[in-house]
């Protein structure tokens, strides 16, 4: 059991670290260091759909890395 939770957190962790870097791609380097922060950009299409998806994926990992906490001790 403890090896398909371990299958699972590795497919998990890779889209989650895809995902990031696809939603890290649109932000320019200014904005991130605090210019542009006037303007409230709201998230639409895919965007919100990223980033809707990389939520569940860091609840889907958390819970998985807890459950093989719990099985393993």
């Amino acid at each position: 059991m403890v090896l398909y939770l371990n299958i699972v957190q590795i497919i998990v962790s890779i889209a989650l670290i895809v995902l990031t870097v696809l939603q890290g791609k649109n932000a320019g380097l200014g904005r991130m260091f605090g210019g542009d922060s006037s303007i409230r950009m709201t998230r639409r299409g895919v965007e919100k759909t990223a980033f809707n998806v990389t939520i569940i994926l860091s609840v889907i990992f958390f819970l998985t890395s807890l459950l093989s906490v719990i099985l393993q001790s």
